[in-house]
């Protein structure tokens, strides 16, 4: 997981950034006053704890961590208990509108989906799109790698739009935004890995055809992650190198 991390889809850039700001009032309470998480809750948490406690997931003190496959347009949802390592799949959800091809984001503007390792940011409870997560970003790796300015606003939403974002309908989102607020009122990381696809279940080298160099070396730190996690269900270390390099311990063999 990145020690530090930095915070495009033109779409979201009318939001209010009010739900974005760090407040001492604390989360869940401020999050409650939006009608939407409130009916999300009412909706949504019930059947949630159900299937927390069938995974044998405490649901007052539980982690959440996501994984977005662009090829398979897919959204998994990890969860685990605080004390614990290693994650459960919780559920999937398919993402239901894509923009750009497979390869990180380089600049904004690009129409790119990023593709590295990040974590929520912040909250919008009052999205023109539902509900909305921001994913952190540009990261380091990112702000190192970019072609002039890596844009930014990145979200994971409802409805079917994007440029640049991870839709997935109002109401896939209505159960991970509600999710996302218990783990985050427990002041919680949700890290949000993204990948260009399952790197063991599709063959690279049909994929990779017409991509630089560049972008399949990238790929190969990607896939270390990737593969490592498989086996254990818990996250590798990442940093970040002074070429904008993810260096991943320990690596899968």
């Amino acid at each position: 997981m990145l020690k530090k991390i930095i915070n495009t889809c033109l779409l979201a850039s009318l939001l209010p950034l009010v739900s974005f700001y760090k407040v001492s009032e604390p989360f869940k309470p401020l999050q409650l006053k939006s009608a939407r998480v409130k009916a999300a809750y009412q909706k949504k948490w019930p059947d949630l704890k159900t299937l927390l406690t069938s995974k044998k997931i405490d649901p007052t003190n539980f982690d959440v961590y996501l994984r977005v496959f662009k090829q398979e347009d897919v959204l998994e949802i990890w969860v685990k208990n605080k004390k614990e390592t290693h994650y459960t799949l919780l559920k999937s959800t398919p993402v239901c509108a894509k923009s750009g091809i497979l390869g990180p984001k380089r600049k904004q503007g690009d129409g790119q989906v990023p593709e590295g390792f990040y974590e929520i940011a912040a909250f919008n409870p009052y999205s023109s799109y539902h509900l909305s997560l921001k994913v952190g970003y540009p990261n380091k790796s990112d702000a190192i790698k970019a072609d002039g300015n890596p844009g930014g606003d990145i979200m994971i939403h409802g409805f079917c739009v994007t440029i640049g974002c991870i839709p997935i309908e109002n109401d896939p989102i209505e159960e991970l935004y509600v999710l996302c607020v218990e783990a985050r009122n427990r002041n919680r990381p949700i890290c949000v890995d993204i990948y260009p696809y399952h790197f063991d279940k599709v063959k690279q080298q049909d994929l990779a055809k017409g991509f630089d160099k560049e972008t399949l070396r990238f790929w190969d730190s990607l896939k270390k992650a990737y593969l490592y996690f498989e086996p254990h269900h818990c996250p590798p270390k990442i940093s970040v190198d002074k070429h904008g390099d993810y260096l991943i311990e320990p690596s899968a063999t």
